[in-house]
Protein backbone atom coordinates (compact mmCIF):
# COMPACT_ATOMS: atom_id res chain seq x y z
CA UNK A 1 0.00 0.00 0.00
CA UNK A 2 1.44 3.33 -1.11
CA UNK A 3 0.21 6.88 -0.27
CA UNK A 4 1.51 10.74 -1.20
CA UNK A 5 3.50 11.86 1.23
CA UNK A 6 3.13 16.16 0.44
CA UNK A 7 6.34 16.39 2.56
CA UNK A 8 8.89 14.20 0.21
CA UNK A 9 6.20 14.89 -2.71
CA UNK A 10 6.32 11.16 -3.19
CA UNK A 11 4.38 8.32 -2.94
CA UNK A 12 5.69 6.49 -0.05
CA UNK A 13 4.81 2.72 1.40
CA UNK A 14 2.97 3.20 4.17
CA UNK A 15 4.77 1.65 7.13
CA UNK A 16 2.83 2.95 10.85
CA UNK A 17 5.85 3.15 13.57
CA UNK A 18 3.16 0.92 15.79
CA UNK A 19 0.47 -1.50 16.47
CA UNK A 20 -2.18 1.31 16.43
CA UNK A 21 -2.16 4.04 13.58
CA UNK A 22 -2.14 7.06 14.54
CA UNK A 23 -3.98 9.98 12.91
CA UNK A 24 -4.59 13.55 12.97
CA UNK A 25 -7.43 15.58 11.16
CA UNK A 26 -7.68 19.48 11.68
CA UNK A 27 -11.30 20.26 12.50
CA UNK A 28 -13.64 23.06 12.28
CA UNK A 29 -13.67 26.79 13.86
CA UNK A 30 -17.24 26.82 15.45
CA UNK A 31 -18.31 30.35 13.81
CA UNK A 32 -20.55 28.53 11.28
CA UNK A 33 -22.56 25.75 9.70
CA UNK A 34 -20.49 22.87 7.81
CA UNK A 35 -20.50 23.40 3.81
CA UNK A 36 -19.52 21.28 1.32
CA UNK A 37 -15.79 21.97 1.13
CA UNK A 38 -16.04 20.62 4.98
CA UNK A 39 -17.92 17.59 3.88
CA UNK A 40 -15.23 16.90 1.22
CA UNK A 41 -12.10 16.61 3.65
CA UNK A 42 -14.02 14.69 6.22
CA UNK A 43 -15.47 12.00 3.76
CA UNK A 44 -12.51 11.93 2.06
CA UNK A 45 -10.68 10.99 6.11
CA UNK A 46 -13.59 8.97 6.77
CA UNK A 47 -12.71 6.73 3.99
CA UNK A 48 -8.86 6.73 4.31
CA UNK A 49 -9.24 5.46 8.27
CA UNK A 50 -12.19 2.87 7.10
CA UNK A 51 -9.85 1.67 4.35
CA UNK A 52 -6.87 1.02 7.07
CA UNK A 53 -9.66 -0.68 9.46
CA UNK A 54 -10.96 -3.11 6.69
CA UNK A 55 -7.27 -3.79 5.75
CA UNK A 56 -6.98 -4.79 9.50
CA UNK A 57 -5.01 -1.89 11.06
CA UNK A 58 -6.11 -0.49 14.26
CA UNK A 59 -6.80 3.13 14.66
CA UNK A 60 -6.57 6.06 17.42
CA UNK A 61 -8.36 9.37 15.65
CA UNK A 62 -7.96 12.65 16.71
CA UNK A 63 -10.19 15.86 15.32
CA UNK A 64 -9.54 18.92 17.30
CA UNK A 65 -12.43 22.02 17.89
CA UNK A 66 -11.33 25.28 17.38
CA UNK A 67 -13.39 27.15 19.76
CA UNK A 68 -12.00 30.56 20.60
CA UNK A 69 -11.04 32.75 17.61
CA UNK A 70 -10.82 35.72 16.42
CA UNK A 71 -13.97 34.89 13.99
CA UNK A 72 -15.96 33.26 16.31
CA UNK A 73 -15.51 36.35 19.08
CA UNK A 74 -16.59 38.54 17.03
CA UNK A 75 -19.61 36.54 15.24
CA UNK A 76 -20.90 35.90 19.22
CA UNK A 77 -20.61 39.77 19.46
CA UNK A 78 -23.08 40.49 16.60
CA UNK A 79 -25.31 37.71 18.04
CA UNK A 80 -25.35 39.24 21.48
CA UNK A 81 -24.15 35.45 23.34
CA UNK A 82 -20.96 34.15 24.40
CA UNK A 83 -17.89 32.45 22.52
CA UNK A 84 -18.99 29.83 24.54
CA UNK A 85 -22.54 29.44 23.82
CA UNK A 86 -21.42 29.93 19.63
CA UNK A 87 -18.81 27.58 19.58
CA UNK A 88 -21.43 24.78 21.58
CA UNK A 89 -24.16 25.39 18.70
CA UNK A 90 -21.86 24.99 15.77
CA UNK A 91 -20.11 21.88 17.38
CA UNK A 92 -23.64 20.06 17.94
CA UNK A 93 -24.65 21.29 14.16
CA UNK A 94 -21.14 19.63 13.07
CA UNK A 95 -21.89 16.25 14.25
CA UNK A 96 -25.40 16.81 13.07
CA UNK A 97 -23.75 17.24 9.75
CA UNK A 98 -21.15 14.63 9.97
CA UNK A 99 -23.87 11.72 11.26
CA UNK A 100 -26.02 12.47 8.31
CA UNK A 101 -23.00 11.93 5.74
CA UNK A 102 -22.43 8.53 7.56
CA UNK A 103 -19.06 9.61 9.16
CA UNK A 104 -17.60 8.09 11.25
CA UNK A 105 -16.43 9.65 15.20
CA UNK A 106 -12.83 10.75 16.14
CA UNK A 107 -11.93 8.46 19.35
CA UNK A 108 -11.48 11.58 20.80
CA UNK A 109 -12.69 15.42 19.70
CA UNK A 110 -10.65 18.48 22.12
CA UNK A 111 -11.42 22.19 22.13
CA UNK A 112 -8.87 24.26 22.81
CA UNK A 113 -10.34 26.11 25.61
CA UNK A 114 -9.82 23.01 27.42
CA UNK A 115 -6.47 22.20 26.32
CA UNK A 116 -5.35 25.45 27.94
CA UNK A 117 -2.90 24.18 30.65
CA UNK A 118 -1.02 21.95 27.82
CA UNK A 119 -0.38 25.08 25.71
CA UNK A 120 0.89 26.72 28.01
CA UNK A 121 3.75 24.28 28.98
CA UNK A 122 4.08 23.58 25.30
CA UNK A 123 5.05 27.70 24.96
CA UNK A 124 7.10 27.92 27.90
CA UNK A 125 9.04 24.65 26.62
CA UNK A 126 9.57 27.08 23.39
CA UNK A 127 10.56 29.76 25.51
CA UNK A 128 12.80 27.67 27.83
CA UNK A 129 14.71 26.43 24.22
CA UNK A 130 15.26 29.84 22.76
CA UNK A 131 12.52 29.09 20.24
CA UNK A 132 10.44 31.48 21.46
CA UNK A 133 10.33 35.17 23.19
CA UNK A 134 7.35 36.97 24.57
CA UNK A 135 6.88 40.48 23.87
CA UNK A 136 4.69 42.94 25.31
CA UNK A 137 2.41 40.11 26.31
CA UNK A 138 2.84 38.30 23.30
CA UNK A 139 4.77 34.86 22.45
CA UNK A 140 6.10 34.37 19.07
CA UNK A 141 8.30 31.48 17.54
CA UNK A 142 11.62 32.51 15.86
CA UNK A 143 11.06 30.90 12.62
CA UNK A 144 14.89 31.59 11.78
CA UNK A 145 15.64 29.23 14.86
CA UNK A 146 13.91 26.05 13.09
CA UNK A 147 16.23 25.31 10.03
CA UNK A 148 13.91 23.08 8.17
CA UNK A 149 11.02 25.55 8.46
CA UNK A 150 9.24 25.66 4.61
CA UNK A 151 10.38 21.77 4.15
CA UNK A 152 6.63 20.81 3.85
CA UNK A 153 5.33 23.93 1.47
CA UNK A 154 8.78 23.59 -0.17
CA UNK A 155 9.39 26.89 0.24
CA UNK A 156 12.70 29.06 0.93
CA UNK A 157 12.76 31.17 4.10
CA UNK A 158 14.56 33.96 1.99
CA UNK A 159 11.32 33.98 -0.32
CA UNK A 160 8.84 33.98 2.11
CA UNK A 161 6.69 36.79 3.48
CA UNK A 162 4.45 36.56 6.76
CA UNK A 163 1.01 35.51 5.81
CA UNK A 164 0.28 34.65 9.69
CA UNK A 165 0.19 38.15 11.68
CA UNK A 166 -0.31 41.41 10.23
CA UNK A 167 1.00 43.06 13.43
CA UNK A 168 5.01 43.06 13.50
CA UNK A 169 5.92 46.17 16.13
CA UNK A 170 6.62 43.45 18.57
CA UNK A 171 8.14 40.60 16.21
CA UNK A 172 12.07 39.73 15.94
CA UNK A 173 11.28 39.14 12.22
CA UNK A 174 8.29 39.36 10.13
CA UNK A 175 8.01 35.53 9.11
CA UNK A 176 7.50 34.82 13.55
CA UNK A 177 3.76 33.73 14.35
CA UNK A 178 1.74 33.97 17.29
CA UNK A 179 1.52 31.43 20.19
CA UNK A 180 -0.19 33.64 22.56
CA UNK A 181 -2.13 36.97 22.32
CA UNK A 182 -2.55 39.26 24.91
CA UNK A 183 -5.74 39.83 26.20
CA UNK A 184 -8.17 42.55 24.20
CA UNK A 185 -10.89 44.60 25.52
CA UNK A 186 -14.11 41.79 25.98
CA UNK A 187 -12.11 39.26 24.46
CA UNK A 188 -11.98 35.71 26.25
CA UNK A 189 -8.94 35.20 28.06
CA UNK A 190 -6.71 32.86 30.28
CA UNK A 191 -3.94 33.64 32.95
CA UNK A 192 -0.43 32.94 31.91
CA UNK A 193 2.86 33.47 32.86
CA UNK A 194 2.95 36.32 30.47
CA UNK A 195 -0.41 37.88 31.14
CA UNK A 196 -3.95 37.30 30.42
CA UNK A 197 -4.45 36.11 26.97
CA UNK A 198 -5.30 33.14 24.60
CA UNK A 199 -4.19 31.00 22.39
CA UNK A 200 -2.59 31.41 18.57
CA UNK A 201 -4.41 29.19 15.77
CA UNK A 202 -1.30 27.10 15.06
CA UNK A 203 -0.48 26.12 18.45
CA UNK A 204 -3.55 24.02 19.60
CA UNK A 205 -3.26 21.33 16.81
CA UNK A 206 0.36 20.65 18.59
CA UNK A 207 -0.82 20.30 22.14
CA UNK A 208 -3.71 18.17 21.30
CA UNK A 209 -1.34 15.61 19.16
CA UNK A 210 1.47 15.62 21.45
CA UNK A 211 -1.32 14.95 24.46
CA UNK A 212 -3.58 12.57 22.99
CA UNK A 213 -1.16 10.65 20.00
CA UNK A 214 1.82 10.89 21.52
CA UNK A 215 5.15 12.88 20.21
CA UNK A 216 5.29 11.47 16.65
CA UNK A 217 1.96 10.55 14.67
CA UNK A 218 1.31 8.35 11.04
CA UNK A 219 -0.40 10.43 9.23
CA UNK A 220 -2.15 13.76 9.72
CA UNK A 221 -4.56 15.20 7.62
CA UNK A 222 -6.43 18.44 6.35
CA UNK A 223 -6.71 20.62 3.24
CA UNK A 224 -4.61 22.07 0.97
CA UNK A 225 -5.25 25.25 1.73
CA UNK A 226 -3.35 24.47 5.54
CA UNK A 227 -0.27 23.22 3.98
CA UNK A 228 1.13 27.03 4.70
CA UNK A 229 1.17 28.22 6.90
CA UNK A 230 -0.69 26.00 9.42
CA UNK A 231 0.59 22.78 8.62
CA UNK A 232 4.41 24.54 7.96
CA UNK A 233 3.96 26.02 11.71
CA UNK A 234 3.09 22.92 13.37
CA UNK A 235 5.96 20.81 12.66
CA UNK A 236 8.12 23.87 13.49
CA UNK A 237 7.03 24.11 17.03
CA UNK A 238 6.17 20.37 17.57
CA UNK A 239 9.52 19.30 16.19
CA UNK A 240 11.28 22.53 18.29
CA UNK A 241 9.82 21.26 21.36
CA UNK A 242 9.39 17.61 21.69
CA UNK A 243 12.65 15.96 19.77
CA UNK A 244 10.37 13.63 17.96
CA UNK A 245 11.53 14.04 14.33
CA UNK A 246 9.10 13.43 12.00
CA UNK A 247 6.44 15.30 13.85
CA UNK A 248 4.09 12.80 11.10
CA UNK A 249 5.47 10.77 9.26
CA UNK A 250 3.01 11.09 6.18
CA UNK A 251 1.23 14.43 5.34
CA UNK A 252 -2.43 13.65 3.30
CA UNK A 253 -3.82 16.78 1.82
CA UNK A 254 -6.88 16.80 0.03
CA UNK A 255 -7.56 18.71 -2.85
CA UNK A 256 -10.36 22.21 -2.74
CA UNK A 257 -13.61 21.94 -3.67
CA UNK A 258 -14.58 24.76 -6.34
CA UNK A 259 -17.64 26.30 -7.42
CA UNK A 260 -17.88 27.56 -11.30
CA UNK A 261 -14.14 27.43 -11.26
CA UNK A 262 -13.11 29.25 -8.17
CA UNK A 263 -11.95 28.11 -4.50
CA UNK A 264 -14.73 28.28 -2.01
CA UNK A 265 -14.49 30.38 0.01
CA UNK A 266 -15.98 32.34 2.97
CA UNK A 267 -14.57 35.87 1.81
CA UNK A 268 -16.62 35.62 -1.50
CA UNK A 269 -19.87 34.49 -0.21
CA UNK A 270 -20.07 30.87 -2.51
CA UNK A 271 -20.07 28.50 0.32
CA UNK A 272 -23.12 26.10 0.50
CA UNK A 273 -24.46 24.52 3.26
CA UNK A 274 -24.19 20.72 3.99
CA UNK A 275 -27.76 20.61 5.21
CA UNK A 276 -28.38 22.73 2.07
CA UNK A 277 -27.05 19.43 0.08
CA UNK A 278 -28.77 17.15 1.65
CA UNK A 279 -32.02 18.59 1.45
CA UNK A 280 -31.81 17.77 -1.89
CA UNK A 281 -30.21 14.75 -2.28
CA UNK A 282 -28.66 11.75 -0.43
CA UNK A 283 -25.57 11.57 1.54
CA UNK A 284 -24.32 8.54 -0.67
CA UNK A 285 -24.67 10.72 -3.68
CA UNK A 286 -23.02 13.20 -1.95
CA UNK A 287 -19.87 10.91 -1.43
CA UNK A 288 -20.30 9.27 -4.79
CA UNK A 289 -19.55 12.88 -6.16
CA UNK A 290 -16.48 13.48 -3.73
CA UNK A 291 -15.18 9.79 -4.49
CA UNK A 292 -15.34 10.14 -7.90
CA UNK A 293 -11.98 12.10 -8.29
CA UNK A 294 -9.22 11.21 -6.77
CA UNK A 295 -8.83 13.20 -3.06
CA UNK A 296 -5.88 15.28 -4.18
CA UNK A 297 -7.21 16.55 -7.42
CA UNK A 298 -9.81 19.77 -7.03
CA UNK A 299 -13.38 18.81 -7.52
CA UNK A 300 -15.65 21.42 -9.29
CA UNK A 301 -19.11 21.21 -7.52
CA UNK A 302 -22.44 21.18 -9.22
CA UNK A 303 -26.37 20.07 -9.66
CA UNK A 304 -25.37 18.13 -12.30
CA UNK A 305 -22.46 16.45 -10.71
CA UNK A 306 -24.69 15.65 -8.05
CA UNK A 307 -27.98 14.60 -10.11
CA UNK A 308 -25.57 11.76 -11.62
CA UNK A 309 -24.13 10.36 -8.60
CA UNK A 310 -27.36 10.27 -7.28
CA UNK A 311 -28.73 8.43 -10.04
CA UNK A 312 -25.60 5.91 -9.47
CA UNK A 313 -26.11 5.34 -5.49
CA UNK A 314 -29.66 4.72 -6.93
CA UNK A 315 -27.74 1.88 -9.28
CA UNK A 316 -26.05 0.61 -5.90
CA UNK A 317 -28.98 0.35 -3.72
CA UNK A 318 -30.89 -1.20 -6.36
CA UNK A 319 -28.77 -3.46 -7.25
CA UNK A 320 -28.23 -4.31 -3.85
CA UNK A 321 -31.64 -5.61 -3.18
CA UNK A 322 -32.19 -7.58 -6.36
CA UNK A 323 -34.36 -10.12 -6.18
CA UNK A 324 -31.98 -13.68 -6.05
CA UNK A 325 -32.73 -16.67 -7.79
CA UNK A 326 -32.64 -20.42 -7.38
CA UNK A 327 -30.98 -21.26 -10.67
CA UNK A 328 -27.34 -22.16 -8.67
CA UNK A 329 -24.99 -18.96 -7.99
CA UNK A 330 -24.23 -16.39 -10.22
CA UNK A 331 -21.12 -16.45 -11.96
CA UNK A 332 -19.13 -14.43 -10.41
CA UNK A 333 -15.53 -14.03 -10.05
CA UNK A 334 -15.79 -12.06 -6.71
CA UNK A 335 -12.22 -12.79 -5.22
CA UNK A 336 -10.94 -10.83 -8.33
CA UNK A 337 -13.68 -8.11 -7.75
CA UNK A 338 -12.01 -7.78 -4.53
CA UNK A 339 -8.58 -8.06 -6.01
CA UNK A 340 -9.50 -5.10 -8.16
CA UNK A 341 -11.10 -3.04 -5.44
CA UNK A 342 -8.14 -3.18 -3.13
CA UNK A 343 -5.41 -2.72 -5.98
CA UNK A 344 -7.07 0.34 -6.36
CA UNK A 345 -7.17 1.85 -2.40
CA UNK A 346 -3.82 0.54 -2.37
CA UNK A 347 -2.55 3.69 -4.82
CA UNK A 348 -2.99 5.99 -2.65
CA UNK A 349 -6.79 5.93 -1.80
CA UNK A 350 -7.86 5.89 -5.65
CA UNK A 351 -11.45 5.88 -4.89
CA UNK A 352 -12.80 6.81 -8.69
CA UNK A 353 -11.17 3.41 -9.48
CA UNK A 354 -12.52 2.02 -6.89
CA UNK A 355 -16.34 2.79 -7.32
CA UNK A 356 -15.50 2.38 -10.77
CA UNK A 357 -15.32 -1.58 -9.38
CA UNK A 358 -18.86 -1.37 -7.06
CA UNK A 359 -20.71 -0.13 -10.71
CA UNK A 360 -18.75 -3.05 -12.61
CA UNK A 361 -20.29 -5.79 -9.58
CA UNK A 362 -24.05 -3.75 -9.39
CA UNK A 363 -24.44 -4.47 -13.23
CA UNK A 364 -23.38 -8.12 -12.97
CA UNK A 365 -25.72 -8.75 -10.07
CA UNK A 366 -28.32 -7.28 -12.10
CA UNK A 367 -27.55 -9.25 -15.12
CA UNK A 368 -27.57 -12.51 -13.12
CA UNK A 369 -30.15 -11.49 -11.11
CA UNK A 370 -31.94 -11.36 -14.40
CA UNK A 371 -31.42 -14.40 -15.57
CA UNK A 372 -32.53 -16.21 -12.08
CA UNK A 373 -28.99 -16.66 -10.94
CA UNK A 374 -28.32 -16.56 -6.73
CA UNK A 375 -26.84 -13.08 -6.07
CA UNK A 376 -26.80 -13.39 -2.39
CA UNK A 377 -23.18 -13.48 -2.21
CA UNK A 378 -22.31 -11.10 -4.54
CA UNK A 379 -24.89 -8.66 -2.75
CA UNK A 380 -22.64 -9.01 0.37
CA UNK A 381 -19.59 -8.18 -1.16
CA UNK A 382 -21.10 -5.18 -2.66
CA UNK A 383 -22.06 -3.91 1.13
CA UNK A 384 -18.97 -4.69 1.90
CA UNK A 385 -16.78 -2.71 -0.12
CA UNK A 386 -19.53 0.12 -0.49
CA UNK A 387 -19.29 0.27 3.51
CA UNK A 388 -15.40 0.47 3.10
CA UNK A 389 -16.37 3.94 0.93
CA UNK A 390 -18.98 4.87 3.71
CA UNK A 391 -22.11 4.48 1.50
CA UNK A 392 -25.29 3.34 2.91
CA UNK A 393 -27.09 1.80 0.76
CA UNK A 394 -30.28 3.12 2.19
CA UNK A 395 -33.66 3.69 0.57
CA UNK A 396 -34.59 7.10 0.16
CA UNK A 397 -38.15 8.17 1.97
CA UNK A 398 -40.27 8.33 -0.37
CA UNK A 399 -44.04 8.06 -0.20
CA UNK A 400 -45.97 6.91 -3.19
CA UNK A 401 -49.52 7.94 -3.12
CA UNK A 402 -51.78 5.19 -3.69
CA UNK A 403 -52.94 7.09 -7.11
CA UNK A 404 -49.39 6.58 -8.43
CA UNK A 405 -49.76 2.61 -8.61
CA UNK A 406 -51.17 3.04 -11.78
CA UNK A 407 -48.61 5.19 -13.50
CA UNK A 408 -45.84 2.48 -11.89
CA UNK A 409 -48.20 -0.54 -13.67
CA UNK A 410 -47.65 1.45 -16.82
CA UNK A 411 -43.92 2.19 -16.80
CA UNK A 412 -43.36 -1.95 -15.93
CA UNK A 413 -45.37 -2.47 -18.98
CA UNK A 414 -43.51 -0.29 -21.31
CA UNK A 415 -40.33 -2.04 -19.74
CA UNK A 416 -41.29 -5.52 -20.15
CA UNK A 417 -42.21 -3.99 -24.04
CA UNK A 418 -38.43 -2.87 -24.03
CA UNK A 419 -37.06 -5.93 -22.63
CA UNK A 420 -39.26 -8.17 -25.17
CA UNK A 421 -37.56 -5.97 -28.22
CA UNK A 422 -33.88 -6.45 -26.18
CA UNK A 423 -33.90 -2.73 -25.81
CA UNK A 424 -31.87 -3.34 -22.74
CA UNK A 425 -30.26 -0.08 -22.16
CA UNK A 426 -33.38 1.76 -22.17
CA UNK A 427 -35.17 -0.65 -19.94
CA UNK A 428 -32.51 -0.72 -17.58
CA UNK A 429 -32.65 2.93 -17.27
CA UNK A 430 -36.67 2.58 -16.65
CA UNK A 431 -35.79 0.49 -13.66
CA UNK A 432 -33.17 2.78 -12.28
CA UNK A 433 -35.28 5.97 -12.42
CA UNK A 434 -37.81 4.03 -10.80
CA UNK A 435 -35.32 3.05 -8.36
CA UNK A 436 -34.09 6.91 -7.86
CA UNK A 437 -37.76 7.66 -6.80
CA UNK A 438 -37.96 4.63 -4.36
CA UNK A 439 -39.47 1.86 -6.22
CA UNK A 440 -38.08 -1.68 -6.87
CA UNK A 441 -38.55 -3.74 -9.64
CA UNK A 442 -38.71 -7.73 -8.92
CA UNK A 443 -38.52 -9.96 -12.08
CA UNK A 444 -40.20 -13.50 -11.19
CA UNK A 445 -41.32 -16.03 -12.66
CA UNK A 446 -44.92 -14.85 -13.09
CA UNK A 447 -43.73 -11.89 -13.88
CA UNK A 448 -42.72 -8.31 -12.92
CA UNK A 449 -43.90 -6.85 -9.06
CA UNK A 450 -43.08 -3.81 -7.20
CA UNK A 451 -42.93 -2.11 -3.82
CA UNK A 452 -42.12 1.25 -2.12
CA UNK A 453 -39.15 1.61 0.35
CA UNK A 454 -39.73 3.95 3.07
Amino acid sequence: MKVFNTLSRQKEVFLPQGEVVTMYVCGVTTYDDCHIGHAMSYVIFDVVRRYLEFKGYRLKCVQNFTDVDDKIIKRAGEMGISSRELADKYIDHYFRDMDALNIKRADVYPRVTEEIPTIIEIIQGLIDKGCAYEAGGDVYFRVKKFQGYGKLSHRKLAEMSSTVDADTENKESPLDFALWKRAKAGEPFWPSPWGEGRPGWHIECSAMVLKYLSGSIDIHGGGQDLIFPHHENEIAQSESYSGHVPYARYWLHNGLLQLDEEKMSKSVGNLISVQEVLSRFSADALRLSILSSHYRSPLNYGDETLESSEKGAARLRQSACAKSGEKGKADILLPLVKERFIKAMDDDFNTARATAVLFDLAREINRASDMGASVVEAQETLKELSGVLGLSLEERDVTVAQEAAPFIELLISVRNELRHSQQWQTADEVRDRLSELGIILEDTATGTTWKCHR
